[in-house]
């Protein structure tokens, strides 16, 4: 189906989606206020509560009084980063978005920095941090999330992806009628787009908590990443039983060779149990990257939605109703 593009009016829509952040909340709008006033055009700041288990829904009602830039979505529960993005997108009345975290590792003096390669005629921008302010675990489980995400995005600049990022609103119509409830942005963008650039910006030591990216939950997002947007996993798990299958058919003639020749069989349990084995857990491998598709299949076809709405704060846009 296509979509026929909604004129918007110019401006930059900042969604922040929030998650246990009570104590940064403050400092994070006072910060946006003064760089979107700085950057002198209409603004509008959305936060997406993300299932916060403490005050910062209560802190979002609290700093929109007196402030009509400024939203609040409230979800029902925790979905996951991506998932309120998604959600706070939707909801954009203005032709540029911008998001960030709300940890304030990511400056909102940087924003400007985002800004300049869209003028230049590219679609997604993305802050590349200079220094990178993570333990090393982290760090590495980032570099093998990004190299996933490179294999479904396609583009050479997936590497040089952050949470920090400017687009244009519009790319969002390429991804409209999306509705799996597993989410990933920037593969979504990229559905859209293949112009993306990165600048490099400043990346802050977090000031307070701890992330909530653990190197664990990396690895998963990684690997929900290959399953849910590409077929990689798939070529793969033919390969490798092209592969044995090949490896299988060599052993035979190395078997029967050895009989017509020496005039016996190849002895031992061992060889025959590292065959059995090495075969074994090949095929409980391919079951399992097969089994994770189907996963996805079987959410799919339920319709569970990668978000519900619990409650909205703000003048709402004529998009905003995508947001359900």
């Amino acid at each position: 189906m296509v979509n026929t593009p909604t004129p918007l009016p110019a401006g930059i829509t900042v969604v922040v989606p929030v998650y246990n952040s009570a104590k940064s909340l403050d400092e994070l709008v006072t910060r946006l206020w003064r760089e979107l006033e700085r950057l002198g055009t209409a603004y509008e700041v959305i936060l997406v509560n993300d299932g916060s288990r403490d005050e910062s829904w209560q802190i979002i009602e609290r700093l929109r009084q007196g402030r009509d830039w400024l939203r609040g979505i409230h979800l029902m529960r925790n979905y996951g980063q991506h998932n309120a993005l998604l959600c706070g997108v939707r909801a954009a009345r203005y032709d540029t978005v911008v998001t960030l975290d709300d940890d304030l590792q990511h400056p909102p003096e940087e924003i400007g920095k985002l800004l300049a390669p869209l003028r230049q005629g590219y679609d997604v921008v993305y802050g590349t941090p200079i220094r990178q302010r993570h333990s090393l675990w982290r760090n590495l489980a980032s570099y093998f999330t990004r190299l996933a995400l490179q294999s479904t995005m396609g583009v050479e600049n997936a590497r040089k992806v952050s949470a920090f990022r400017a687009f244009r609103t519009q790319l969002r119509n390429a991804f409209s009628y999306y509705r799996s409830p597993f989410v990933i942005l920037d593969v979504l963008l990229s559905w859209g787009t293949v112009r993306f650039a990165s600048v490099p910006v400043n990346h802050q030591a977090r000031q307070s908590g701890a992330s909530n990216y653990t190197f664990r939950m990396l690895m998963i997002h990684a690997v929900n990443m290959v399953t849910g947007f590409t077929v990689l996993p798939l070529q793969l798990a033919s390969l490798m039983g092209f592969a044995f299958g090949i490896f299988g058919f060599i052993v035979l003639f190395y078997v029967i060779g050895r009989y017509l020749i020496q005039g016996g069989s190849v002895p031992g349990f061992p060889f025959l149990a590292s065959i059995i084995a090495i075969f074994s857990g090949v095929q409980l491998f391919s079951l399992g990257i097969i089994g994770e598709y189907l996963a996805r299949m079987h959410f799919r076809i339920m319709e569970k939605p990668p978000y519900v709405i619990r409650e909205m704060i703000g003048e709402t846009g004529e998009e905003s109703d995508e947001c359900d």
